[in-house]
């Protein structure tokens, strides 16, 4: 098969044939129709996440077909569509795992970090961490709901009720939830990099009752601000939009240094809170949202041997939505 690998010397990828995978057991072989492009993927590549498997595939927003069941596999069929999110396997028992908190795991395994992911022809991942996908989203349009749609849900929910969202770093991640908190009857606020007029006008088109620069103060207080952007200057800028009792939710698995700032700013019962990883149970919440809504994404498509280009784009800002590798 063809992949594209990280060696963790080099600052980009190179294409290499490799021997196809073997399912082993709980496990299938899949053919990768698709593969998104996240953050977490340039994260690896700039190497600002500690110990990958060296070398790696990346990729974690996986769509593709059932080619085979490794034994004991149950709940998928041989040319089954099939995703793959981040989450790859968890221990099962820690103390998180037993209490219902896997996303916390101690000893978790994470798909194109510690195994090799999708930005290739084929892969294996445990069958009990995929999900069946909606079938109205072609593979394209499905990939993003594997990680931008599954963390942006969590981040949402850990907004709890709030009906003011502001939304920082308005990508692939915003522009997915931003809709989830329409279909709630929720009112949303959009932040973009100053001057980025595509996003601000896809924020609009998608139901966004403002946009604006991540520099601007909102035309209302906010009662929760979704962090998607790995900026840790926007977390006071946040802190200073949210009224009293609001939260700050950073649903990034990287970001800078957090400036200091004023206690004044957290003061009122404010609070700052992370986002790690998702459940199986927020995978399958999501994935029941998705077929209700039918979301509208926009994409922007490169043939897998681009993928050191889509990383770049990324990197530099030059998409309106999510990235994605089309592989078949």
């Amino acid at each position: 098969m063809r992949a594209m690998v990280f060696d963790g010397k080099t600052p980009s990828l190179r294409e290499q044939v490799l021997p196809d995978p073997t399912p082993g057991a709980g496990q299938i072989l899949i053919d990768i129709h698709a593969c998104g492009v996240c953050r977490t993927d340039l994260h690896l590549v700039d190497r600002e996440l500690e110990h990958p498997k060296q070398p790696v595939i990346p990729g974690h927003e996986i769509v593709g077909t059932v080619a085979a069941l490794g034994s004991g596999v149950t709940g998928f069929a041989v040319g089954d569509r099939v995703g793959v999110p981040w989450v790859g396997h968890t221990c099962g028992h820690c103390r998180y795992c037993l209490s219902a908190r896997e996303n916390l795991c101690d000893e978790p395994v994470f798909t194109g970090y510690t195994i090799d992911g999708g930005y290739a022809e084929r892969t294996v991942a445990d069958s009990r961490y995929c999900f069946h996908l909606p079938q109205h989203y072609k593979d394209i349009e499905a990939a993003p709901l594997l990680c931008a749609g599954l963390i942006g849900y969590r981040t949402l929910s850990m907004a709890g009720s709030a009906q003011r969202i502001g939304i920082y770093g308005f990508g692939a991640a915003a522009h997915i939830v931003a809709q989830v908190a329409r279909h709630q009857q929720r009112t949303v606020y959009a932040f973009t990099r100053p001057g980025d007029h595509a996003a601000q006008q896809l924020a609009l088109r998608l139901g966004a009752a403002w946009a604006g620069s991540s520099e601007d103060a909102p035309p209302d207080e906010l009662d929760a601000a979704l962090l998607f952007a790995p900026v840790g200057a926007l977390i006071p800028k946040a802190l200073r939009a949210v009224a009293k009792g609001g939260v700050v939710v950073c649903g990034g698995i990287h970001m800078s240094d957090i400036p200091s700032f004023p206690y004044a700013f957290l003061w009122g019962e404010r609070r700052v809170v992370s986002v790690a990883n998702l459940t199986r149970d927020d995978g399958l919440a999501f994935m029941r949202i998705a077929d209700e809504i039918c979301f509208e994404i926009a994409t922007t498509t490169y043939p897998l041997t681009d993928a050191n280009r889509a990383l770049r784009d990324l990197r530099d800002g030059r998409l309106t939505g999510a990235a994605v590798l089309k592989i078949r």
